[in-house]
């Protein structure tokens, strides 16, 4: 029943609004197993709690638990030449059909075991939770065949069982047409629906169900056909929406149901307008926004009307190949001119909801214990004065799980 004390600021993101963060200077916080009990003014602390054993913050931060909400953390090689064509003056739809991009990706993917997908994706894991990160969102949807993504979503099983930090898994098999299919576009789809889709419920694979549409990868019919099967099995639909046009992704969100609807770079005013009726929370994935030289999404737009904006990395090999969250959310700062507060709970209780966790992203009683501690003055200054890393100590549901010291 350990009390931390001597917390300089402490950032519950308890309140309602984007930007409340919750903020609790000369703090306390107490957890007893993988719950917390007390978070709160130290001059406050209940008398119950004032003989538990302390640990010291040093005078440091304390923030929620950081939720990285879009990634596609599994994939075989990298491609660092869609970066060299893309700053030669290619485009992202340009690269794609001819043959680079998510496609080859796949290729890669297919050729890489499922060992050794497990051996690098922990691998980076190590690296996500040094930061602070306790909870991720990874996709499939670089195998494209029944047995890929199977294994694809193995990995994600096989890694939330055995490592502290919290994996939630999207099936993605709706990423791009595979060039196998590329003249049978209509039996891919029947693919996904009568093979794939049944074939993750079955195994209880995966949480949710995504699709890219765009126009190098699947159209709204297609989407709709993919999203009534996953809802018929259980899986709630996310989607990659209105990222490289404006093609109503939004509103095909807001339509579905979705939990998220993610980039939104070309989202409109109507978009927006479904979304917020609908509850959809929009992931901003600013890290995607630089590499691909984009607009950024209306971040402000977005929160003046009501619509939840989380924070992601987008971590994948193509167009965001950093699982840096840290670094999204300065950039969602400076890019997408969110401040520091709504960014913080953009990380934490608005990923929370994209990935409809209601026990996580804020510190409170009865919530999980996950939480990092950070040398730094403040949330601003934090965000402000980038660094490598800021984070001392990592905490999953009570239990510390990476330090800085020891």
């Amino acid at each position: 029943m350990p009390l931390l004390t001597n917390i300089s600021h402490l950032y519950t993101c308890a309140g309602d609004g984007q930007g409340d963060v919750g903020h609790i200077a000369d703090a306390t916080l107490a957890w007893e197993g993988d719950k917390v009990r007390w978070a709160g003014p130290a001059k406050e602390l209940p008398v119950e709690f004032k003989k538990w054993e302390t640990e010291d913050a040093e005078d440091r931060i304390v923030i929620p638990g950081l939720i990285d909400c879009h990634t596609h953390l599994a994939f075989g090689g990298w491609r660092a030449d869609d970066f060299e064509r893309r700053i030669k003056g290619e485009t992202y739809l340009q690269i794609a059909q001819a043959g680079g991009g998510i496609a080859s990706t796949v290729a890669k993917t297919r050729a890489v075991s499922e060992a050794d997908l497990i051996e690098r994706a922990e691998e980076i894991l190590e690296d996500v939770v040094a930061l602070g990160v306790t909870t991720v969102e990874a996709k499939s949807g670089y195998g494209l065949t029944v047995a890929d993504e199977l294994k694809l979503l193995r990995v994600y099983r096989d890694l939330n069982e055995r490592l502290s930090v919290r994996l939630l898994s999207t099936f993605l098999g709706a990423h791009t047409i595979p060039p196998e299919y590329k003249d049978r576009r209509a039996e891919y789809v029947r693919l996904v629906v009568d093979e794939m889709l049944p074939a993750v419920a079955k195994g209880k694979l995966a949480t949710f169900c995504d699709a890219f549409v765009e126009a190098s990868a699947f159209s709204h019919d297609e989407a709709r056909a993919i999203f009534a099967a996953a809802k018929r099995l259980g899986l709630v639909p996310k989607l990659h929406a209105d990222q490289i046009t404006a093609n109503g992704g939004a509103e095909l969100a807001a339509e579905v149901g979705a939990a998220s609807a993610d980039h939104l770079e070309h989202i409109s005013d109507a978009g927006i307008a479904a979304m917020r009726k609908a509850g959809t929370v929009a992931v901003s994935l600013p890290l995607a926004t630089l590499y691909l030289n984009a607009t950024p999404l209306p971040a402000r737009q977005l929160i003046e009307a009501g619509v939840p904006v989380a924070v992601a990395t987008d971590f994948n090999p193509g167009s965001a190949p950093s699982w840096h969250l840290p670094l999204a959310m300065m950039l969602a700062c400076n890019l997408q001119r969110m401040t520091p507060a709504e960014v913080l709970v953009g990380a934490t209780r608005m990923a929370a909801w994209a990935i409809q966790r209601d026990d996580l992203g804020i510190l409170a009683p009865g919530k999980q214990a996950d939480f990092a501690v950070l040398e730094a003055d403040d949330l601003t200054q934090w965000l402000y004065h980038f660094r490598p890393n800021a984070c001392v100590r990592t905490v999953i549901g009570g239990a510390t799980v990476w330090s800085a010291v020891g």
